[in-house]
């Protein structure tokens, strides 16, 4: 059984499931960390660590590459770089991955979130996303999305996700935690 105040969730900050996330680590116990980079405004500042410019290119990427993992078009931006480069931190950091979003039909994640989820694929981390249009929690497993009640399983997990929270999502991130660390 996991220990509460030996977890740490790493996530980034933003407003929404980011948010969730970190308010209900908070309410658990669990250490926090969120990766940020400098210019970069967050919702959540709890524990922030500022890569530096150094520490991004650790996890920088091609935008042809991203795009095409991704199945949409990432044009050379700065900040979408940055992001991108931050999300690496994030899931190279945590052990498994937890996602608020909604799965497209080419089995990747809409928006930013999407590449926390290729990262996690490629890394091999378990993989869970909650799919607020379908209304329930999804795990990656034999190169498709298979519904399941996934639980917080190791002492370093990522939380990311939308920054539009339904109230379905803020429950799904609830009772994970609640799920998780039952008494």
């Amino acid at each position: 059984m996991l220990i509460p105040e030996k977890c740490t969730l790493y996530h980034g900050g933003l407003k929404g499931a980011e948010t969730v996330f970190g308010e209900t680590a908070e309410k658990y116990k669990n250490n926090e960390v969120i990766f940020s980079f400098e210019g970069h405004r967050l919702n959540r500042d709890k524990n922030p660590v500022i890569l530096t410019d150094d520490d991004l290119l650790r996890g920088d990427i091609s935008m042809e590459i991203a795009s095409r993992m991704m199945n949409r078009t990432y044009y050379e931006t700065e900040k979408i770089r940055r992001v991108l480069q931050a999300i690496f931190h994030m899931v190279n950091k945590g052990h498994q991955v937890f996602v608020i979003g909604t799965i497209l039909e080419d089995n990747s994640v809409k928006g930013g979130t999407g590449w926390a989820v290729e990262l996690a694929k490629l890394f091999n981390r378990p993989l869970h996303v909650f799919d607020q249009t379908k209304n329930g929690w999804f795990t990656w497993q034999d190169e498709s999305w298979q519904e399941d009640s996934p639980k917080i399983a190791y002492d370093t997990f990522v939380g990311s996700g939308t920054r539009y929270l339904s109230d379905e999502g803020r429950t799904a991130i609830e009772q994970l935690f609640a799920d998780s660390f039952a008494q």
